[in-house]
């Protein structure tokens, strides 16, 4: 498997997806999808380009060596706890607007 398709795969791995997932995504069929992911099918610049904007990283991030593996990994991974805060954020500015009504409500009793 070559780095470009292990990266690929680790992305997707990341994100939870399955490849008939990201292969609809991308509008490939499934075998297409894999044989990018193992290797046997060379990507070019314009499918970089989709592959790295579904994953909403860059294409050297896909295209980079083992070291920045690493970075790649914290990277999907900041962006999907920033995600998972922005949710959380919301659900707490939706409480606190429940408790104000609340607290107008016995107020008003």
């Amino acid at each position: 498997m070559n780095i470009i398709g292990t990266n690929i795969r680790l992305l997707r791995q990341r994100n939870g997806w399955s490849q008939g997932e990201v292969a609809r995504l991308l509008k490939i069929s499934i075998p297409a999808f894999s044989k990018i992911e193992t290797g046997v099918t060379d990507i070019n610049i314009s499918r970089l380009d989709q592959i790295s904007k579904l994953f909403e990283v860059s294409s050297l991030e896909i295209i980079s060596r083992g070291e920045n593996k690493s970075q790649l990994g914290s990277f999907v991974e900041i962006s999907m706890l920033k995600d998972k805060l922005a949710l959380k954020e919301q659900e707490i500015i939706k409480l606190q607007k429940k408790i104000i009504d609340l607290y107008e409500e016995i107020r008003r009793k």
